[in-house]
């Protein structure tokens, strides 16, 4: 990588503000170390894992009524290790410990919708509407281990009924309303929900989109639900008399008779979450997340990478159906405000969550790279047009951060704040690698590999390379490993997810590089690396060099099976009323070949109207490569615009010697 400066460093006054630096200091007393720096922290932390998990319980102030009798208890195979063994917790309580902390009447919640719908949320109103849900939840027979699902917008009422399911010991679940109906029965179906959440509708760029229909089918065809909890969103008094089960949630919210929540508590791994996999290519795998394994590994990416502090206002760009959700919801445990938004991001304008921070007053903002450079292609400049005198960092992941990217950030949005591109996943609820708040900040790169997260990279012989691309692995157990997968029994499902590449190995499916800052790269999933003559390139690389020309908005790379080989097709998305002529696709191929390997170029360059991605935005490369070789796609639901994937069936130029 480039030894260009970093586009941001902490001064030494900054980094001894943080809660990274603080509890370097406490381990250094702890434990009679002398460690100064992150390389030095991460090292420990990686070799001392039992020493390193207890400290953060510690620091990060976990409640837990009966503590543990052993921190790390190492199975056959790391998938078997077992977290602090013997205690029992609640999630919900850790993460309502705040309500008993601050003025009550001080902002848990701040929603804004589209339709400059305004709510905020007290400390004591959380508390309050968490008691009344969980109080009817118990009276309709929930109990620890049921399953109770969401199909919400990201409303306040989304965090309360989680909270109040966890309360419990339930097992929560949720995907966002722009899921049809087969995609939602795809998830939901399979996990047999006894109560399902659901608002009467949600609001897109300016319409309102009714879901009555669609949620009066979930009532019919889910045998194992007991009621629907119906939450008004686009209509004050919604019609549900034709949807069997429901009722309103404003009646489970009129039930006063307990103030106060009885939190049940349970083992560590007791299950929490029930995540769902992209699903764009077979039905979604059911992936359970346990409770003391989330809270503990948000807590350390919010507390120490993130530097959450009491009463910052946090907020990230989401759905219910994205993990950066159930991610955003742990920001409550250290003591932040949620800032939430519901509808487009470029709805009025591209100004909108830009508008927000100044009008809430966000510390960290979180969004996707697609964002970042939507606003950079709407050629908005927000370091002219806002204050963000309150923004102190800005995430983002979805897809990697382009290098262009950081300079549009630094350039146009701001300059003296932390841009932490991060990485990790559904399958761990969490990052893998990610920022860190006394670390500078270079191009393209991400800050750093997760403290207590064993992470390598390998080659194709199971090596462990440096400067090099290679296979994402994590080499040793980690607290947020899911328990299982649902329906799994025998746990070959799992098996073949993340161990069958390498013997007792996390292999994660990211294409990456270390680099020379000990940061990293992610050039895109492993499982769409495009193989031409037998080298490897990862589809990033390619999009980085296309997307810097004005006149193409988006693009997607597969490899096509031609004449004995793999040959690179490439797509592009171009601005309204553009061709795809004989100077662009030159002009094309000559910044790919300039900046990378003649190996990059594509063999064919192609125009289409869109480009098929996922609800939670990201590009589907292997649904493209299915299509093109006349292979089913078999979730079409699970994309926010299936209709893309015409344009790509029985292209004539696909047929062409190139």
């Amino acid at each position: 990588m480039s030894e260009l400066a970093p586009l941001w460093s902490p001064s030494t006054q900054y980094t001894k503000k943080t809660a990274m630096y603080r509890f370097m200091s406490d381990v250094n007393e702890n434990y009679s170390l002398t460690l100064n720096n992150y390389t030095s922290l991460y090292e420990w932390s990686i070799k001392h894992p039992a020493d390193f998990w207890q400290q953060v319980w510690k620091f990060c102030d976990v409640k837990a009524p009966t503590s543990y009798t052993k921190v790390l208890e190492h199975g056959e195979t790391i998938r078997d290790a077992k977290w602090f063994v013997g205690s029992q917790l609640n999630f919900a309580e850790n993460l309502l410990k705040y309500c008993h902390i601050q003025n009550k009447d001080h902002p848990a919640i701040i929603f804004h919708g589209e339709q400059r719908v305004k709510r905020t949320l007290s400390y004591d109103d959380l508390y309050q509407q968490v008691a009344s849900v969980a109080t009817s939840l118990k009276k309709m027979g929930i109990v620890p281990g049921d399953r109770v699902a969401g199909f919400l917008p990201n409303v306040p009422e989304a965090i309360i009924a989680m909270l109040a399911t966890s309360s419990l010991g339930a097992v929560w679940s949720s995907c966002s309303p722009d899921f049809g109906f087969n995609g939602v029965m795809d998830r939901f179906g399979q996990i047999t929900p006894k109560v399902v959440f659901a608002t009467d509708g949600y609001y897109f760029k300016d319409k309102a989109i009714d879901n009555l229909a669609t949620v009066k089918k979930l009532s019919e065809n889910i045998n194992s639900l007991t009621s629907i909890i119906i939450i008004p969103y686009i209509d004050k008094f919604p019609n549900v008399d034709q949807i069997p089960k429901a009722v309103s949630l404003n009646k489970l919210l009129e039930d006063k008779t307990s103030n106060t929540i009885e939190f049940t508590q349970l083992p560590f791994d007791h299950p929490l979450y029930i995540m769902f996999s992209s699903g764009t290519t077979g039905v979604p795998k059911c992936i359970v997340h346990g409770a003391g394994g989330t809270l503990v590994q948000h807590l350390k990416e919010l507390i120490l990478h993130t530097d959450v502090r009491v009463n910052d206002r946090l907020f990230y760009f989401t759905t219910c159906g994205w993990m950066m959700w159930n991610w955003l919801a742990s920001g409550l445990a250290a003591g932040a405000t949620l800032v939430l938004y519901d509808g487009s991001p470029f709805y009025p304008n591209a100004n909108v969550l830009m508008d927000l921070i100044d009008k809430t007053k966000i510390n960290v903002f979180g969004t996707s790279a697609k964002y970042i450079s939507a606003l950079e292609n709407d050629n908005r400049k927000p370091i002219r047009t806002h204050k963000l005198t309150s923004l102190r960092s800005i995430l983002s992941t979805g897809s990697p951060l382009a290098p262009e990217s950081f300079d549009y950030v630094y350039h146009n949005i701001k300059k003296d704040v932390q841009l932490a591109s991060i990485s990790g996943g559904t399958d761990i609820i969490s990052c893998f690698s990610l920022g860190s708040p006394i670390l500078p900040v270079y191009r393209g790169e991400l800050q750093c590999r997760g403290l207590g997260m064993d992470v390598d990279v390998f080659n194709d012989s199971g090596k462990s390379v440096h400067e090099q691309k290679g296979e994402l692995v994590c080499k040793s157990p980690f607290p947020s490993m899911p328990l299982c997968f649902w329906n799994d029994a025998d746990q070959k499902k799992y098996q073949a997810a993340y161990f069958s590449r390498f013997d007792n190995i996390w292999a994660h499916g990211d294409y990456a590089e270390i680099t020379n800052h000990d940061g990293l790269v992610i050039y895109g999933r492993s499982d769409a690396v495009l193989n031409p003559g037998g080298v490897r390139i990862g589809t990033a690389e390619i999009y980085r060099q296309v997307e810097k020309l004005s006149e193409i908005i988006e693009s997607i790379a597969v490899g096509q099976e031609w004449d004995n080989d793999v040959r690179v097709v490439l797509f592009v998305k171009l601005q309204p009323d553009l061709k795809l002529d004989d100077d662009l696709q030159n002009r094309i191929r000559q910044n790919i070949r300039k900046n990378t390997t003649p190996r990059h170029v594509p063999s064919k360059i192609i125009q289409v109207p869109d480009i098929p991605r996922t609800i939670s935005g990201k590009i589907v490369e292997l649904a493209v490569r299915n299509i093109i070789h006349h292979q089913p796609v078999n979730n079409i639901d699970a994309l926010a615009n299936p209709e893309a994937l015409d344009y790509f069936q029985n292209l004539s130029e696909l047929e062409e010697v190139g």
